[in-house]
């Protein structure tokens, strides 16, 4: 029988290289790609102007790529989510998808130090990726109020990634 197919999450502040680590993830493991930032800049673009817009947006398109994760999973084809599972109640929705796909699952950890952060956010601002938003220091800093590392307790696959000291 062949291996289940593979939930692959993030988890990490803004900046931190989520998205690069999915892109690369995807090639890997020959994984179905889905970027909340680029279905929500395709879909709500125009109307996403604070962050309270986010949360409604991010909520709603919840409701349409959940089902199709699951079903892509449980068809065999690897998954990765580039959504941000920075809170323990996120993570839960994460939990739902891959345990009703009866798939594994991985949430790769970006642990980065907030002065890296916000250097790459700079480079995002001026280089502008598709889906990005321009992110101010008080937005990140707001944003990075929420964050809530991943605990052994939750009992999720993790793996730890740190950039290389240096």
């Amino acid at each position: 029988m062949p291996d289940p197919a593979c939930l692959h999450f993030l988890c990490g502040k803004a900046g931190a290289g989520k998205s690069t680590l999915a892109k690369a993830l995807a090639a890997q493991h020959h994984a179905v790609l889905i970027s909340e930032d680029v279905w929500l800049a395709r879909l709500f673009g125009d109307r996403m102007t604070t962050f309270d817009d986010y949360l409604v947006y991010a909520k709603r398109l919840k409701t349409v790529t959940g089902p199709l994760v699951i079903d892509l999973l449980a068809a065999g084809n690897n998954v990765v989510l580039d959504y941000p599972a920075n809170t323990r109640a996120s993570r839960a929705w994460f939990r739902s998808l891959f345990e009703s796909a009866g798939a594994a699952h991985v949430l790769h950890h970006v642990d980065v130090p907030d002065d890296i952060c916000l250097q790459q956010i700079g480079r995002r601002n001026i280089e502008r990726p598709e889906g990005s938003h321009h992110l101010t220091e008080e937005t990140f800093r707001h944003v990075t109020s929420f964050f809530e590392a991943p605990a052994p307790d939750e009992g999720f696959f993790i793996a730890l990634r740190r950039p290389a000291p240096g």
